[in-house]
């Protein structure tokens, strides 16, 4: 095999809850993660005559050097398994960039899926996972996908029963935001409104839609939505145009929109996109994963 192609897709968190800081500057967290039908497009080739890592990309934001995510991951299963060939791998983003959707860390999972492919190295997921949280703390859940409680720093994964059917809107306001950022600014927080995860747990698989997105949280959207107000305008917009709930997802800036049924989404994003400041708006289905 001289090349695969792996689709990388996106996340939103459900709920999200910090539980506490580690001395290495990690944070254990609770959270309940979702994959989304919004995916990057990675394809590995091997390289003949030379062991070299190339990366090329459709966009020109991202660096194509040894600190990219994807130069890691080919980096890591070359060394991890004494693979001398060459390997040029393209990205091809559709997912924003700095959104709190994943983008980067599933880029990740999907060259180390793809280095398993290309190379026939027969890994487990599980074994993915393991060197996947040597990258990054949302690696291993974004190998395999679907709607997962992830907890430690976000290696710990139980599978959780389907969300209820929905359809999202997704909003990016045009402006990036630093993880590390927000979560400095979140360990000064004097107080905090955690949510419930446990009880969202729970509750999958057995309430239905409008009951459980009482139960969704994001503490570290009070952080991001003090410093860029478009957090709320969007949230509300979504409100306004007919979502049964909305929120900011992972660091943001990215805001979801659940909505019942297609026609209202379709309405809400139409609505949106008149909006200035936003650099996406898209409507998303859930994706139950690998």
């Amino acid at each position: 095999m001289d090349r695969v192609e792996e689709r990388a897709y996106g996340k939103i968190n459900l709920s999200l809850d910090v539980i506490g800081r580690r001395e290495n500057g990690y944070h254990d967290v609770s959270m309940v993660m979702q994959t989304v039908d919004l995916y990057d497009v990675i394809s590995l080739n091997k390289l003949k005559g030379d062991g070299e890592i190339r990366l090329t990309a459709n966009v020109n934001t991202l660096p194509l050097d040894e600190t990219n995510i994807v130069y890691k991951a080919v980096k890591l299963v070359k060394e991890e398994y004494g693979l001398n060939t060459g390997v040029s791998v393209h990205i091809e983003k559709h997912l924003p960039i700095a959104a709190g959707m994943g983008g980067g860390s599933s880029d990740g999972a999907a060259a180390l899926r793809g280095m398993n492919r290309l190379f026939e190295l027969g890994l487990s997921n599980e074994k993915l996972e393991e060197l996947g949280v040597r990258l990054g703390a949302d690696v291993p859940f974004l190998i395999k996908g679907g709607i997962a409680l992830a907890e430690g720093i976000g290696e710990k994964l139980t599978k959780l029963p389907d969300f209820p059917d929905c359809v999202l809107v997704i909003a990016k306001p045009d402006l990036g935001v630093s993880t590390k950022e927000v979560y400095e600014a979140f360990d000064s927080l004097k107080k905090v409104n955690h949510p419930d995860v446990g009880k969202l747990v729970k509750s999958l698989g057995s309430a239905g839609l409008k009951e459980i997105v009482k139960l969704l949280g994001n503490v570290l959207e009070k952080v991001t939505a003090k410093k860029y107000e478009i957090i709320e305008v969007v949230k509300n917009l979504l409100i306004d145009n007919g979502a049964v709930f909305s929120m900011m997802t992972g660091s943001g800036p990215t805001v979801f929109g659940i909505f019942e049924n297609e026609e209202q989404a379709k309405k809400a994003c139409n609505n949106l996109r008149k909006q200035e400041g936003l650099e996406l708006v898209a409507i998303a289905k859930c994706y139950t994963g690998q």
